[in-house]
Order: structure tokens, then sequence, then C-alpha cells
């Protein structure tokens, strides 16, 4: 179980009932931040609360984002040679999601950073593949992680899961 904490856009697209009070999660990385991205086609950009890893995938159709999260985190995880066992245990903890209010303005703040590097991405280096914008968005060094990337945090983060 983990919060899908949610931009207000986002939430107009999926319209499903927002749940009451925290969580803890039963992931190991957590909780994600997700938001709308009006591009042709209309994408979801989720940045992970722990280690602020991007995960880029099509919106449409909104109504089943929540159940298309944990495969298409899975796929990132696998391009960033994470352990399959540490992916099936956080996929299969992924069983229930539940949608929030945005709460933390620094990770909307990294959001709204990696949408920026997104689109520029895609408009001047030509990348439109979605898991190599995520891979790219993944080695920008973040001030809200120290100043590491959120690929570097994830490796130590996945590492340490095992022992």
């Amino acid at each position: 179980m983990y919060t899908l904490h949610c931009t207000a856009k986002l939430r107009d697209r999926l319209k499903q009932p927002l749940s009451e009070g925290p969580q803890p999660p039963s992931t190991v990385l957590g909780n994600w931040y997700a938001t709308a991205l009006f591009w042709k086609p209309q994408l979801a950009l989720l940045v992970n609360e722990r280690t602020l890893l991007p995960v880029l995938l099509p919106l449409a159709p909104a109504a089943n984002l929540p159940e298309r999260i944990a495969p298409a985190l899975a796929r990132v995880l696998r391009m960033h040679g994470i352990d399959q066992d540490f992916i099936e245990r956080e996929v299969a903890a992924m069983d229930e999601v539940r949608i929030a209010k945005t709460s933390n303005r620094s990770l909307v703040g990294t959001m709204n950073e990696f949408e920026f590097q997104a689109e520029v991405y895609r408009d001047h280096s030509g990348i439109t593949d979605l898991l190599e914008l995520a891979m790219r968005l993944a080695q920008t060094p973040c001030g809200a992680i120290k100043g590491n990337s959120p690929a570097r945090l994830l490796r130590q983060l996945a590492t340490g899961a095992r022992h």
C-alpha cells in the first residue's frame, strides 16, 4: 500500500475519491507524487517521495492510471539495474493505492523542474521514449536530496533493502 499524492490537474482527470488521513506505506520506496503533463499525447509524471525517482507513463486512460503505475515502475527499475527480487517485492507491496492531495511543496517543485527538463530533452534533443526520458531525469542532481541524483539514491536504497 502506498499513497499517490496528485496535483489538482491530475486529480481532475482521475476522478477518484481522496483517501482519509495519512497511512504509512508498505513499500520500500514509499509514497509517490504525480502530475499531468499536457503534451501530445498527455502523460503522467510520477516522482518518488524518498528518492525523487521519476517515472513517465501515458495518462490515458486516466481511470486506470493507478493500476498501471507498478508495471511502469518495474520497467524503470529494471532499466536502472535493480535486483529482480527487490522489484517483485516492491510491485507486490503496491497492490493498494490511496489518492491524496499533494502536501510537500518541495516535491511539487521537483516535479515542475523535471517537467521543464523533460520538455528540453524532448524539444531540443529529440528524446520521446518515456523510459529514456525517465532515465535522463534520474541522473539529475537534486538539492532536495543533498545534490544526489535519484538514480544514485535508488541504488543505495535498493542495495540497503536486501540486507
